[in-house]
């Protein structure tokens, strides 16, 4: 927010910043006994995205960005699995998870591409 640093030009880090807010907004639809499993979890994998594209984007070498990227990507598949769950478990419907549906599309689409190329 305060740095003028290069991750904030990547257009998966702008994607990031909405599949992390998109995140939290579904979160409050889960009911409270959530709490302290789904939620948080989504949470976390959510903001762990974000962060490790940022972090990997200031690393030198090849292999420690590509290393942070890949963590990234894991974190998305880690929220596309807790999406299936909320689905499975009738807290949400996967039409009302369309725009996280695009949103992990995209990020792990651009993710690949990132890992694949260094």
């Amino acid at each position: 927010m305060f740095l003028n640093l290069g991750h904030k030009n990547l257009q998966v880090y702008a994607i990031s910043r909405q599949l992390m807010k998109v995140c939290y907004r579904i979160t409050l639809h889960l009911p409270p006994e959530e709490k302290f499993n789904l939620v948080q979890q989504i949470r976390r994998a959510a903001l762990s995205v974000k962060l490790n594209i940022a972090e990997g984007a200031s690393r030198r070498s090849e292999a420690e960005r590509k290393r942070f990227w890949e963590i990234s990507r894991g974190s998305v598949i880690e929220i596309d699995a807790a999406a299936e769950a909320i689905v499975d478990l009738d807290y949400l419907s996967k039409d009302e998870l369309s725009e996280l549906d695009l949103l992990l599309n995209s990020c792990f689409a651009l993710l690949t591409k990132m890992v694949e190329r260094t």
